[in-house]
């Protein structure tokens, strides 16, 4: 599982089919901590919200259900309406977002809906977004994060955001572009980007077991 960083904030995401789908609970903490599966309960029984998840499915998805989305669809602004995202998934075949259980669990969402639901929680916090997208014949999509993440070349991307003309630190999608990656043969990118990737849920575990540790020391 791989990670993003957006504001100090750590947002996980994986690759379906060449499709990214970001974990919108690890956005929604940025609201409240600890009452994320309210905010996006919240979000998704909204009528816009209902109606931008139908568009969205009916361009990309052919196995959508329409009427059970017309069915949501006429009854969101209603105060009794409840809506989860399990629910909209089951109900209507949907495809964008996707539900998951276990270690990194949540709710999670294409990219596109990700950066709607990111906009609905702060627009600061959807301008923090960049997406970047590789030729899978050329480039590891986790080598390529795994680069952009190093000391060094977020230091460079640091200082050009601080030199940037705008009101606040910014990059424009030209900075990517013009950096210089050098880039092994795609076997070695992904052979690199496997141990690099291993070596963080190792990190990730023993961070988890020492909160586990923490919690047991205190005293009752």
């Amino acid at each position: 599982m791989a990670k993003i960083n957006v504001l100090d904030r750590e947002m996980c995401f994986y690759t379906v089919n060449e499709d990214d789908y970001i974990c919108i609970t690890d956005i929604a903490k940025y609201k409240k901590e600890d009452g994320s599966n309210d905010i996006i309960r919240n979000w998704i029984r909204n009528r816009n919200t209902i109606e931008f998840l139908g568009i969205w499915e009916q361009l990309n998805n052919p196995d959508f259900k329409p009427v059970e989305f017309d069915g949501f669809r006429k009854m969101a602004g209603l105060n009794s309406f409840t809506l989860t995202p399990k629910q909209w998934v089951e109900s209507t075949n949907a495809i964008g977002i996707i539900s998951k259980s276990g270690r990194y669990g949540g709710t999670y969402a294409h990219k596109d809906i990700a950066f709607e639901f990111a906009s609905w929680i702060s627009v600061e916090f959807s301008t923090g977004f960049s997406v970047i997208e590789t030729n899978p014949n050329l480039a590891e999509p986790l080598f390529i994060y795994y680069f952009l993440i190093s000391d060094e070349i977020v230091e460079t991307l640091n200082a050009i955001a601080d030199g940037s003309t705008s009101t606040y630190p910014s990059l424009k999608p030209s900075d990517i572009e013009n950096l210089d990656i050098h880039l092994p043969p795609l076997p070695e990118q992904k052979a690199i980007a496997s141990v690099l990737s291993s070596i963080d849920d190792k990190i990730d575990l023993l961070h988890r077991q020492n909160k586990t540790l923490e919690v047991r020391a205190k005293p009752w």
